[in-house]
């Protein structure tokens, strides 16, 4: 049949055309269709007609085939139309591809469809006849498929064949791919991890699904730090009983009783908190009810507990939003509201939905930028308040480089010259940052603050006033760079400075005083520069003396004595050139600290010059500390100098750093030693300011101090030092200056006892009792109690009990009848009989000992008549009497006296101790306790009056409170009780909690603490208090008591397991002491004293190298240059690394810290 019936004439292909030529044929070929056959096209249109009859639309079908015979006779009719229909099968495929829902129900007559649509044989010489086998094949195909069509399953009654079809056509993919494609596998769910007709005994099966692990990845319990959890812990409890229910409980707790602030609550359809919570209900799109209007608060409460909290914190944030609005003046509102981001920022926003709350990322940064933001409003506010301007800069330290902090450091100070905590605060931070460090740098910086400072004190800084305090902070911070220069290495220049200072204040000419402070200096330079002795040389005459005969015409220069000095050479450096190379630069380092700590300077009856010099760092020019040169007026800050002199030679004397400076300085570890602590624990010496290494001394912290005193050029310069300071001081302060001298004689006597050198020990008692007799023979010192107290203890300590006891007596003869009102006299009688009761093995038989008759004859105020063996009862019972109404009499004045603060503090400590010392042997530890108790609670009540009347400015010297040192009495005496009898421990611990509460940095009660502390086998309640101490209080002593204390449990306890005594029951179950004490020390030295302290960083470093940990220690080492200036951290680093020696040694000369022992000089000593 023709394609297009006008043709149907044409002539078909291989045919010869009827009438009509060849061309004409050939140009109608195109118009013929040779592949269609009117029979196939007549058979198809037939089977829709039927199909379309019998099969509803969009209904599954299920085919059925009657036997597989007839597919075998449709294989070879298919294999001939594959290839020809494979393009025409992607397309159908790709058209149908959304119908899934549909099934196959067509099965091959679909198929034979389709390929008979679209058949094309490109065989060329088959002919008509392969034309009408292919036409007769498909006959028998379609009567085949038309008579086992597809039919529902449920007509069919009695299935004959199986329900499936098999598709025997080949997929390509097959062979591609590793598995079937996962569409074509049938899904299923596994009940149990078992298999049917396995034997269980012999065979197993495991199951691999990655969903089973991803289950019970999800189900394992979340553990404490995780968000969720973190979240729930911040949130507030719900309440399960009414804060308004009466005192009397009830039988059960009413869990509808749930109060909720629903004014403030907020949620996402009520950010506000407006609305009430019918409202809520309504807008949430739920049905309200009125009657269960609590139960339904109840159960949003239940479902949100974070909204108290958020109500509660978003509160806050409007108390202070309106503080700061209504009074943008209150500087102390804004630093609360600083501080309050913290407490906010560790929970959820309250302004945040649930879904963003959870997703809410608590980072530093955002906590940072939050304050920021604050401080630069309040500073717009208050632009000229100089505490907002030093929070903001300290928090731009977290954010800019250290070159960019300077800057604004800079532009403040420009703007704040005259204020000298605010330079204190600039020092200290240039001080500590390790880029930008050098000693040179920051001594010329000090002397930059002090010359600003100067000028603003003399008025020639016009535009800036004069603040309160100034002169005090001046002396401070001058202090400071002596310091700082002698942790440097650079000893040759604090000394210098001191002795400059000195001249410059006590030796000042009449004729320049008038003059601003640059003028003086001015004319201090010539004098400085003539050679002329200084303070603590010989002949040493003063600036004033110089000027004077240098108007009358210079100085007549007198031939000194041809003293036979022998030149006593130095021991020799190098003692033993097998040591490792490390360890002899450090010997010799030492010992040239300890010998060249003096400034060097020409001798002139030497002919020597300056080229002589082996070391020029030992020559200190003036221009290093002419700057440094201040005016000091107030005649307490004079006397403040010359005791910080003195106990920067290692002198130990009354005063004290100051604050500022306190920690920055604390570089020694001998805070922890107790000097005599447990032989003599009433007695026990602690001196002042421990910590601070003496000039000359810079120790290691395993080794211990190497030399006793000084060597024999600073021993002079000491003694030469105080005979100037003798001229200078008058009445009390002389005598003052005389006990600090003695005391210095002691001191070095009870290092000898320590150490246990006989000889040095006979050599330094001969010279400090020949001493101690020079200044009683002295008119002025004959009637000094305080020198006769001194010399009978430093007989006593030498052992000699028969001739301290008649320098006791001998003193208390010549006393007179001052009696209980006599605060000396009350000092000599406690001592003595201090030491008489540490002789005692016990307290029986002590009524009639030598200290009861001390004390007796004490309170009788009457001569004072030696022992003779027995006291009467009826002096005891009078005694008794007086010390009571002395003390009550004392305790009911305190409150009202402000005159002689210092001279009353001191007699009420020596009548307490005196009055509880003699209840102690006389009726017994009770009495003695219940005295303390009672003039404690009496100086509480009186101190908290004085501080709110008065402040807490307890004078400049910073002398110790007298509750400090009657808690010391009180504490001294019950650890001797117990020593010499049983007593429960807990008396004294809680004595000391009580005081270190209330006085966190003292030192002894902190070693008294301890040292008790120290045998427990719980340690849970002095962790619980150290814990306690540390957040309430600044100061630093907590953190390394608590870090002593660590370590003092751990080498207990490593010593009790390394015990090689057989099997041992360790008492003392400790694991993660090491993580404690590294946690301790990471949270000390993050603190704001903590940071700068060296001690501290030495501590640090020696605890991290006894563990073994080189690339860790190393690390710290690298990472303490928050104390650049330290030459022992360096020093311990040399010790610790010895292999990384020249690396160090290359640091230190970076940062012009001293090196007294170049490595090249070294080099030339073990060659020779």
């Amino acid at each position: 049949m023709a394609l297009f019936p006008a043709f149907a004439g044409a002539a078909q292909p291989g045919e010869p055309p009827a009438g009509s030529s060849e061309g004409s044929s050939r140009e109608l070929d195109w118009l013929s269709n040779p592949s269609f056959s009117a029979e196939d096209a007549l058979l198809l249109h037939q089977r829709s007609t039927e199909v379309a009859n019998l099969i509803p639309e969009k209904s599954p079908l299920i085919s059925w085939t009657s036997s597989t015979s007839e597919l075998s006779e449709e294989s070879d009719t298919d294999e001939s139309l594959k290839r020809t229909s494979k393009k025409r099968k992607k397309k159908k495929k790709k058209h149908h591809h959304n119908k899934k829902t549909k099934k196959k129900t067509k099965g091959d007559s679909s198929s034979s469809e389709s390929e008979v649509d679209t058949k094309h044989i490109k065989d060329k010489g088959s002919g008509r006849s392969s034309e009408k086998e292919a036409a007769a094949n498909l006959g028998k195909k379609a009567s085949g498929v038309s008579s086992s069509h597809s039919i529902w399953l449920d007509d069919v009654q009695e299935p004959g064949a199986e329900p499936f079809r098999i598709d025997k056509k080949p997929d390509p993919a097959n062979w591609a791919y590793k598995s079937l494609y996962r569409g074509d596998i049938a899904r299923y769910k596994r009940k149990g991890e078992s298999c049917l007709g396995i034997d269980a005994k012999k065979q197993c099966i495991t199951w691999d699904s990655s969903a089973s692990k991803r289950k019970q990845a999800q189900s394992r319990p979340e553990r404490y730090f995780t968000k969720s959890s973190v979240k729930m812990l911040n949130t507030d409890g719900i309440l399960v009983c009414n804060k308004n229910s009466p005192s009397d409980p009830p039988a059960f707790i009413p869990v509808s009783q749930v109060e909720t602030d629903d004014s403030s609550d907020t949620t996402d359809v009520n950010p506000l908190g407006i609305y009430d919570p019918s409202t809520t209900v309504w807008l949430q799109g739920k049905g309200c009810k009125s009657a269960d209007s609590e139960s339904v608060n109840t159960q949003q409460t239940v479902q949100e507990p974070g909204l108290n909290m958020n109500s509660i914190l978003m509160a806050k944030v409007e108390e202070y939003n309106k503080k700061v609005r209504e009074n943008p003046r209150d500087i102390n509102a804004w630093m609360e509201f600083i501080s309050f981001q913290d407490e906010l920022m560790r929970g959820p926003s309250p302004y945040a939905s649930t879904g963003e709350q959870e997703l809410r990322r608590k980072s530093l940064k955002l906590i940072l930028e939050k304050k920021l933001a604050i401080l630069e409003r309040a500073i717009e506010s208050n632009p000229s308040n100089v505490d907002l301007k030093l929070a903001r800069l300290k928090l731009c330290t977290e954010f800019w480089e250290p070159p960019a902090v300077i800057k604004e450091w800079q532009k403040l100070i420009f703007l704040h010259p005259n204020n000298p905590e605010m330079w204190k605060k600039y020092l200290l931070f240039c001080q500590s940052q390790f880029t930008t460090f050098s000693v040179s740098k920051i001594n010329s910086l000090y002397g930059k603050c002090l010359t600003t400072l100067a000028a603003v004190q003399d008025g020639s800084m016009v535009s800036h006033p004069l603040l309160p305090g100034t002169e005090e902070a001046m002396l401070a911070i001058f202090i400071q760079q002596c310091h700082f220069l002698r942790q440097a290495g650079h000893s040759e220049k604090a000394v210098s400075l001191f002795q400059a200072l000195i001249d410059f204040t006590f030796f000042k000419p009449d004729s320049v005083k008038d003059l601003p402070t640059r003028g003086q200096v001015e004319f201090f330079e010539p004098f400085w520069d003539s050679g002329e002795p200084r303070i603590g040389e010989k002949g040493a005459r003063g600036w004033k003396a110089w000027m004077h005969q240098q108007e009358k015409g210079g100085w007549v220069v007198l031939k000194p004595d041809d003293e036979d000095e022998e030149d006593i050479d130095e021991d020799q450096e190098i003692k033993d050139k097998t040591l490792p190379k490390w360890h002899i630069w450090l010997d010799i380092e030492h010992s040239r600290e300890a010998r060249h700590w003096l400034p060097w300077r020409p001798d002139k009856t030497k002919k020597e010059t300056e080229e002589d010099c082996e070391d020029p760092e030992r020559q200190v020019l003036f221009d290093d500390l002419g700057p440094s040169l201040i005016r000091l007026s107030n005649p307490k800050l004079q006397h403040q100098l010359l005791y910080s002199f003195l106990q920067f030679l290692g002198v130990p004397c009354t005063s004290k750093l100051f604050p500022s400076s306190l920690y920055i300085a604390m570089d020694e570890n001998n805070i922890f030693d107790s000097v005599l602590y447990d032989d003599k624990p009433l007695t026990s010496v602690d001196f002042p300011l421990s910590g601070f290494n003496s000039i000359g001394h810079m120790d290691t912290m395993s080794g211990g101090r190497h030399q006793i005193g000084h060597y024999k050029e600073g021993e002079e310069f000491i003694q030469n030092v105080f005979q100037v300071l003798s001229q200078i001081l008058t009445g009390k302060e002389k005598s003052n200056l005389a006990i600090c001298w003695l005391q210095y004689e002691i001191s070095k006597v009870i290092q000898c006892l320590q150490a246990k050198k006989k000889k040095k020990l006979k050599a330094q008692g001969r010279k400090s009792k020949k001493l101690a007799k020079n200044f009683l023979k002295a008119p002025d010192n004959r009637n000094n109690l305080s020198l006769w107290k001194l010399y009978a203890y430093l007989e006593w300590l030498l052992g000699n009990t028969d001739d301290s006891r008649k320098v006791f007596d001998t003193a208390l003869c010549t006393a007179g009848t001052g009696g209980l009102r006599s605060a000396q006299l009350c000092s000599l009688s406690l001592l003595y009989a201090q030491l008489e009761v540490e002789l005692l093995e016990t307290v029986e038989g002590a009524v009639t000992s030598r200290a009861v008759h001390v004390l007796t004859k004490l309170a009788e105020n009457g001569p004072y008549v030696p022992y003779g063996g027995q006291v009467s009862p009826v002096n005891v019972l009078k005694a008794r009497k007086t010390y009571e109404h002395a003390l009550q009499d004392y305790l009911s004045q305190t409150a009202d006296s402000d005159q002689d603060q210092v001279n009353d503090t001191d007699q009420l400590v020596n009548l307490v101790g005196c009055y509880a010392l003699f209840q102690y042997l006389t009726v017994g530890i009770d009495a003695a306790v219940l005295i303390y108790t009672q003039a404690s609670e009496k100086l509480e009540v009186s101190g908290s009056q004085k501080c709110e009347n008065t402040g807490e400015n307890f004078g400049i010297l910073n002398f110790p409170t007298a509750l400090e040192a009657v808690t010391l009495l009180h504490t001294n005496l019950l650890r001797f009780h117990m020593k010499i009898s049983v007593y429960p421990l807990n008396p004294l611990r809680e004595a000391l909690t009580e005081a270190l509460k209330r006085y966190p940095s003292n030192q002894s009660l902190w070693r008294s603490y301890i040292h008790i502390q120290r045998k427990s086998h719980c340690a849970s309640k002095a962790r619980r208090f150290f814990d306690s101490v540390t957040r309430s209080a600044n100061s630093l002593e907590p953190w390394l008591f608590a870090i002593q204390a660590e370590q003092m449990r751990k080498k207990l306890t490593e010593k009790v397991q390394r015990a090689d005594v057989g099997e041992i029951h360790c008492t003392i179950p400790e694991t993660g002491l090491t993580n404690r004490i590294v946690a301790l020390f990471e949270h000390a030295v993050q603190s704001e004293n903590g940071t700068h302290c060296p001690l501290l960083w030495r501590m640090y470093l020696n605890f991290m190298a006894s563990l073994g940990k080189k690339e860790k220690s190393k690390g710290l080492f690298y990472k303490a240059p928050n104390c650049p200036w330290a030459k022992v951290l360096y020093m311990d680093a040399v010790e610790y690394f010895p292999e990384d020696l020249q690396e160090t040694l290359d640091l230190m000369t970076e940062k012009e810290l001293r090196v007294r022992v170049p490595m090249e000089e070294l080099d030339l000593l073990l060659e020779i």
